[in-house]
């Protein structure tokens, strides 16, 4: 627990299947808890729950915006089989009345990571990402809004200069961010911190010349092998904004050049 992603993460059972939480106000974007760490959150719920250790498939659905404060996990153990065991779970809050609300609803399957055989075959490359000296972070602009984006201070991300363009005035057009990763404390990566990497860079939406919030609706995540230490490499594109809504294809690739983790969200575009 040296690292404030597992203090922050961290899960305690009240009683079989039922885990009590504190969401972080620093996971925050404007005043909404980030979809990734959310995912992570009931990631480590899901995995004291289960008899495998790593999520191999997660998806989730964000009913309502999550706030900062207690929050109750309810897991449920679907199917549990030799190399895999699939679960579900729930994040509740609380309203001003009294209520419980639903927050998320997941659905996933464990597996171990370890166990998986060496064969490789693959046409993937990892992305195209200028070395991390000659890209750029949020202390190379100006300073924030106070109290505006609480998660950036956990987090070490350089962005490719090329997907920068909204930062001033100019997007692209394109809808593609790209950059390398890691907390700001030096946790080295692990499967559960993948569920919070491909949810934790600037929304595409900004590249497409939108600005503001952009909430998840519905995000997936595989996780394909144990990432390697060192800095992460993260690729986001959106190809389609209709409707109001946008995806995002995510890949995240490791110091070894493995692809590690592979993520596809839906999310409604600001409204600007």
């Amino acid at each position: 627990m040296d690292s404030e992603f597992d203090r922050d993460t961290a899960v305690t059972l009240r009683e079989p299947g039922v885990y009590g939480a504190e969401l972080s106000a620093g996971w925050t974007i404007i005043q909404a808890v980030n979809g990734g760490y959310l995912l992570a959150l009931l990631g480590r719920a899901l995995g004291d729950a289960l008899p495998h250790p790593d999520p191999f498939t997660i998806s989730a659905h964000y009913l309502t915006p999550s706030v900062p404060g207690p929050a109750v996990i309810r897991t449920e153990t679907v199917r549990t089989g030799r190399t895999l065991s699939t679960g579900q779970a729930s994040l509740f809050q609380y309203a001003e009345d009294g209520t419980e609300v639903e927050r998320i609803r997941v659905l996933a399957s464990y597996g171990d990571l370890d166990s998986l055989p060496d064969d490789v075959r693959t046409t993937a490359k990892p992305p195209a990402i200028p070395p991390r000296e000659h890209c750029l972070g949020p202390s190379d602009g100006p300073a924030p809004i106070p109290g505006s984006s609480a998660i950036t201070e956990r987090l070490d991300i350089k962005l490719d200069p090329t997907t920068l363009g909204w930062a001033v005035g100019a997007p692209s057009g394109k809808g593609e961010m790209r950059g390398w990763f890691g907390l700001a404390d030096g946790r080295e990566p692990d499967p559960l911190s993948l569920l919070l990497t491909v949810d934790a860079l600037p929304p595409t939406s900004f590249e497409l010349g939108l600005t503001g919030w952009t909430p998840t609706v519905e995000l997936t995540t595989h996780i394909r092998c144990r990432p390697a230490p060192g800095p992460l490499r993260v690729s986001i594109t959106t190809r389609n904004l209709a409707g109001g809504f946008l995806e995002e294809d995510a890949e995240v690739w490791d110091s070894a050049d493995r692809l590690v983790a592979q993520s596809r969200q839906l999310a409604r575009a600001p409204r600007g």
